[in-house]
């Protein structure tokens, strides 16, 4: 809730599918308006009904590819149309694609920093442009465990968070000189969402989500906790600091485990053919809040 003028407005990108949509249920039952946005127009509109459903006021739907930098400034201006101001922006839209770096075709890579390091420029100069308008907001961005560490057959990913990581600790430290604008980074590390279903693979096998797993209403209890109270890096995760340590302290020890590690607990035993997921065009039946892996913590 803002404090004079009722409920509080919290544009959601990546919203059709698992933290985002996560996101926008925890902040539904707090009563409020939400503009949802992600590439899956049908299912936008079904996470619109669960959010009513939940408690939200207005509920403002904007099909939009974040990979886009003026479908992103027609989605903001869409935002402002309907509620004249925008409290917090909530950055979760990424795609995945598994495989070895030569073995990923140069267009899937590519389309995925579109969507996944430009995507968050587009997002966040249309937030801060915004929120330097008025009395200001609060911008969080969902970044990954690794955007500190990294992994084989996940080069699009790891280099995407890594430069999202750069990105956000470098607007946070512009933001200083803007009163009343905050940014926050949230790390997850392996999280029950459908991201691994939907994610293209060229390694003969569908991705995992490494243990421990935790659940995505975990990470948007912790996404919404930033709209309010900023974090400059908060992990959701169990192992995220050995993780982190082990890549930063024992880096031979962590070169040598963590490619038998990825491909014991990353990936599926099921062949599949190479394919690119949702790279390009998002796959609406199967996009949901949870995916099929069990929760171990959260």
């Amino acid at each position: 809730m803002t404090e004079d003028n009722g409920p509080r407005t919290v544009l959601i990108t990546g919203a059709s599918s698992g933290i985002g949509r996560a996101a926008a249920h925890r902040l539904a039952a707090e009563g409020a308006n939400l503009v949802l946005a992600s590439r899956s127009e049908s299912v936008l509109e079904k996470t619109r009904q669960e959010c009513v459903s939940r408690g939200a006021g207005d509920v403002t739907v904007v099909p939009t590819d974040v990979g886009d930098r003026k479908a992103v400034e027609s989605l903001f201006d869409r935002a402002v149309e309907v509620h004249a101001r925008i409290d917090g922006v909530v950055h979760a839209a990424a795609v995945v694609a598994y495989g070895q770096f030569t073995d990923i075709p140069a267009e899937v890579f590519d389309h995925s920093l579109q969507t996944n390091v430009t995507g968050v420029a587009n997002v966040a100069r249309s937030a801060l442009d915004h929120f330097a308008e008025g009395p200001g907001g609060s911008l969080v961005v969902v970044g990954s465990i690794l955007g500190k560490i990294t992994t084989p057959y996940m080069s699009p990913y790891t280099t995407s968070k890594w430069a999202i990581h750069g990105l956000v600790r470098t607007l946070q430290i512009e933001a200083r000189e803007t009163p009343g604008v905050h940014i926050s980074l949230i790390s997850p590390g392996g999280v029950n969402t459908p991201i691994y279903s939907q994610a293209g693979s060229y390694t003969g096998h569908p991705g995992h989500p490494p243990p421990p797993v935790t659940s995505p209403e975990r990470v948007a209890r912790e996404v919404v906790k930033a709209l309010d109270e900023p974090q400059r890096d908060r992990d959701v995760g169990l192992a995220n600091g050995v993780m982190v340590a082990g890549f930063r302290l024992l880096p031979a020890v962590f070169d040598a485990a963590v490619g038998p590690m990825m491909r014991l607990l990353g990936q599926g035993r099921e062949s599949v053919e190479p394919h690119p997921g949702n790279v390009f065009e998002p796959v609406a039946a199967l996009e949901a809040v949870r995916g099929r892996w069990p929760r171990i913590w959260g």
